[in-house]
């Protein structure tokens, strides 16, 4: 088996060579991500092996099918940036990681809070140049607050789990209610209760066309004024420019993110001697209250040790003809 590794970075290919130690696989890494121009690389290649900014659009999907590829191993959870149908009709199957550490990202949605909330990445900077003031460093405690979890999958659950820790009331919306949640003290609620009555709000769901900005002028206007919202899921989640307004019209009083809509054009490269051609993130970044983290949430040991195993046995499960619980197919969607 060859398969083409689009997107890959240091760490995708230290774990997936690891864990192809176990299967003896022809892997080829290509920095570059997937989509209709960059398909031509996996000439000769029985698989593709996809992260979540590559587009697999129908032309992309055409191209590999012409290439006789035959399956797309994607090396995370989300599967919004691949065109199911066309995948199917096309013959090519698609298998997805669907757990790898809900911890990992649940524990990075909590760093963002706590960073924005004591205003620690401030601080750091701060006493690096001397400055041993803390004025402006007023923050406030987590306890008692009321914490608004928007989707409770695995992730959720983790996240529901840490803020109650920290003594906080958790609300949450999901349209399949958890009872083992329900038995540890979470309060299912509508959406909209979700955004008025809580102080911070983290989004934990899947990017559907009915999670598609969610969060918007309508969402943001019924929140606190000076709540906290957290996204580490999906930026299209976000109305970027309806958040910009509330920062800029001081309604919405934090705003942590690890994903940005247009994430694809700027994230997990190096950027640092370019000119960013992206003012809605430029705009972002100079506000005081804005944290940003460019998709880092799933990056622990333990999250790309289970993303490598799960990737390779996926593979795994395709070259043997078998069937897979991880198999996205438009029987799933519908």
């Amino acid at each position: 088996m060859k398969i083409a590794v689009y997107s890959a970075k240091s760490y995708d290919i230290e774990f997936l060579d690891h864990e192809n130690k176990t299967y003896g696989y022809e892997l080829d890494y290509y920095e570059v991500p997937l989509n209709r121009k960059t398909a031509r690389l996996a000439a000769g290649a029985d698989a593709v092996c996809a992260f979540v900014n590559d587009k697999l659009n129908a032309d992309t999907l055409h191209a590999l099918a012409g290439l006789k590829i035959g399956m797309i191993a994607l090396r995370c959870a989300g599967f919004n940036n691949v065109d199911i149908e066309t995948a199917s009709e096309l013959g090519i199957r698609v298998m997805r990681v669907p757990a790898y550490s809900p911890h990992a990202v649940a524990e990075h949605a909590v760093a963002l809070i706590l960073t924005l909330s004591r205003k620690t990445h401030k601080a750091y900077n701060r006493v690096r140049d001397a400055n041993f003031s803390l004025e402006r460093f007023v923050g406030f405690d987590l306890e008692k607050k009321t914490v608004g979890v928007v989707g409770t999958g695995k992730i959720g659950q983790v996240f529901a789990g840490i803020m109650m820790g920290f003594g906080c009331n958790v609300l949450a919306y999901d349209p399949y209610p958890d009872s083992s949640l329900r038995e540890k003290g979470v309060r299912y609620a509508s959406i909209e209760d979700v955004f008025r009555t809580s102080d911070i709000v983290s989004l934990h769901c899947p990017l559907t066309p009915e999670t598609h900005q969610l969060v918007n002028k309508e969402t943001l206007g019924i929140m606190k004024k000076g709540a906290m919202l957290i996204n580490t899921s999906r930026g299209k989640l976000i109305n970027t420019e309806d958040v910009i307004a509330a920062l800029r019209n001081k309604h919405l009083g934090y705003l942590g993110i690890d994903v940005y809509a247009e994430e694809e054009k700027l994230f997990f490269r190096d950027l640092s001697e370019h000119i960013i051609d992206d003012e809605k993130i430029m705009q972002l970044s100079t506000f005081p209250n804005v944290l940003i983290t460019a998709h880092q949430a799933f990056l622990t040991k333990e999250a790309l040790t289970e993303i490598a195993h799960t990737t390779m046995e996926n593979i795994s499960v395709y070259s043997k003809g078998e069937s897979s619980k991880n198999e996205v197919t438009r029987e799933m969607i519908a």
